[in-house]
């Protein structure tokens, strides 16, 4: 396992992260199998959000919690807060008192007395930093929450919480893949008319490395936000022959491959793995075993349909 310092912390978390999202649909002694096959493979940082299966993927896994507490103090849990499915649609809410009552609730569920990270799930427009750092001081002097972070926002919007919350913001989860490269494309197509030129997220990845914020890489498989997996998919040929060039060149899988091509970046990022097979969560773990060349990398880079100037 390859381990980050994630945000600067003083403390080391592994490069591969659990994702949450998809284990209301096993039972429970599938989810104790899939929480020890990661355990073994060094995967010790789960990732949940309130709204995941609507509360049911924390309460599963608070379950187990509560039949092996021991556990806990082997793993990091983080939750995220912010989305609220409303009766016309749904909407963002950084109020004090939701963010107070999420936690609150993530808390019940999971089993637990206290958050290793919690991150704000989605930018509120409506948001006022004094309300989010008035819930942040509550909930770190309570010891409810240990570190606070971000997730799908951009500089100016972290600068604005900066401007009221004390606590460092560590995190900061965003989309990326092989397929879904904005926040690298405007460095490497910096000062041109190419699409990837295009600065749409404020230098993200930039920002992150001068402020010791971790990226942590969500749907590292896919090729759009809802659309689906690139891995095997016909549209995708380019890509897929390249990760399993690479694949092969390097002793990994294909999906391995993807990862490896993340973790190459010297931004130290966190994957988040949304699989629950077993197998297939450790043949993913291998990519922390392999840096691909920078002639590698690019390579898939431009296999992905991407312009090298």
């Amino acid at each position: 396992m390859k381990y980050v310092a994630a945000g600067g912390a003083d403390l080391e978390a592994p490069a591969v992260i659990q994702g949450c999202m998809r284990i209301d649909a096993l039972t429970q002694s599938e989810l104790d199998a899939l929480i020890k096959n990661d355990l073994e493979a060094g995967v010790n940082f789960f990732d949940h959000a309130d709204i995941y299966g609507v509360g049911v993927c924390e309460e599963k896994f608070g379950q187990i919690l509560k039949q092996q507490p021991s556990l806990r103090d082997q793993i990091f849990l983080q939750s995220k807060c912010g989305i609220v499915t409303g009766e016309k649609n749904n909407y963002f809410d950084f109020s004090k008192k939701h963010i107070i009552e999420s936690v609150e609730a993530s808390l019940k569920r999971l089993e637990t007395d206290y958050l290793d990270y919690l991150l704000l799930h989605r930018p509120d427009a409506l948001m006022e930093p004094e309300e989010v750092a008035s819930a942040f001081d509550q909930l770190e002097r309570q010891g409810k929450v240990l570190r606070f972070g971000v997730s799908n926002q951009n500089p100016m919007q972290i600068e604005l919480l900066k401007t009221c919350v004390k606590q460092p913001l560590k995190i900061n989860q965003m989309q990326l893949s092989v397929a879904h490269t904005c926040m690298i494309d405007e460095g490497i197509q910096v000062n041109t008319m190419f699409e990837g030129g295009a600065c749409r997220d404020g230098s993200l990845l930039n920002y992150a490395r001068l402020h010791k914020i971790t990226i942590q890489c969500w749907s590292p498989f896919q090729h759009g936000a809802i659309e689906g997996t690139f891995m095997g998919n016909p549209d995708y040929p380019k890509i897929n022959k390249a990760l399993q060039t690479i694949g092969e060149k390097y002793g990994i899988t294909d999906s391995a491959a993807a990862v490896a091509w993340l973790l190459r970046h010297p931004a130290d990022m966190q994957v988040i793995i949304g699989s629950c097979n077993l197998k297939r969560m450790r043949e993913i773990v291998k990519a922390c075993d392999v840096e691909l060349s920078r002639e590698d990398w690019y390579w898939v880079y431009k296999m992905a349909g991407n312009v090298i100037p």
